[in-house]
């Protein structure tokens, strides 16, 4: 279990976090969902040890820790690969960073190439494959990293519909065949609706959690949406108010 207490972040006397609070139970998917401008990205970058926190405190299975670095691996909304190195030197950054990569540490990327449906590509270049390829290097990274907690902020919201469709499954099976627990931020009901196992109301800055949404219904999930089409009405009603509170 992650818990994230009372987190605060000011900047220039301007709160954007404070006394933010949330738990996030092992191995769930947890999509966070909030006006634009609100904190879910400076919320991250605070996870992750990139900003330092004005308050609060990181709880990863009853252990305080200072941040996630180490501990969990970030996809960022771009797929942030460095356009020097091929694809498969991307997807090994993880493994690089600590020594040099094993056949063994190969041999499971390459595997891991094909389930994503990059075979063939490991010696491309970023530059010679489309954005939707680039993404899922990027998510063949986080699974490399071997962290149990995956933070994904907007990883589908740069590539094209039928793109957007198969990296919905394999995030997916980031959750199920891995063994992740995910926490993501979202401006997409639809894709929130069809991957989480919790959604995470947030109202507009200072940040703070209005709801917490458990789905009822398993997954995969029909994209009709239609058994949670309550839910969809719900969940828009309120970010159409625009201020993160339930009627």
């Amino acid at each position: 279990m992650f818990e994230i207490r009372r987190v605060a972040k000011n900047f220039d006397g301007y709160d954007t976090l404070t006394d933010f609070s949330l738990t996030v139970p092992t191995g769930s998917f947890t999509v966070l969902i909030g006006p634009s401008g609100c904190g879910k990205s400076t919320l991250f970058r605070l996870l992750m040890g990139v900003l330092p926190r004005d308050g609060g405190s990181l709880v990863l299975d009853g252990i305080e820790v200072p941040d996630l670095r180490g501990r969990g691996a970030y996809m960022a909304q771009k797929d942030l690969l460095l356009p020097w190195r091929t694809l498969l030197e991307n997807a090994l950054l993880p493994v690089m960073v600590q020594r040099i990569p094993s056949e063994k540490d190969r041999q499971e990327a390459a595997e891991l190439f094909d389930f994503l449906g990059l075979s063939g590509f490991g010696n491309h270049y970023p530059r010679q494959v489309s954005g939707g390829m680039a993404q899922r290097c990027a998510l063949a990274r986080t699974i490399l990293f071997r962290a149990p907690l995956a933070l994904l902020d907007e990883p589908l919201s740069a590539v094209d519909a039928i793109t957007r469709h198969s990296l919905r499954s394999l995030l997916l099976s980031l959750q199920s065949r891995f063994g992740k627990t995910i926490l993501m931020v979202t401006h997409d009901v639809d894709d929130a609706l069809l991957l989480a196992d919790r959604i995470v109301l947030l109202s507009p800055a200072p940040m703070r959690v209005t709801e917490v949404i458990e789905l009822p219904v398993g997954k995969p999930r029909d994209e009709s949406l239609h058994d949670l089409r309550h839910v969809k009405g719900h969940i828009l009603s309120v970010l159409e108010r625009g201020d993160g509170v339930p009627a």
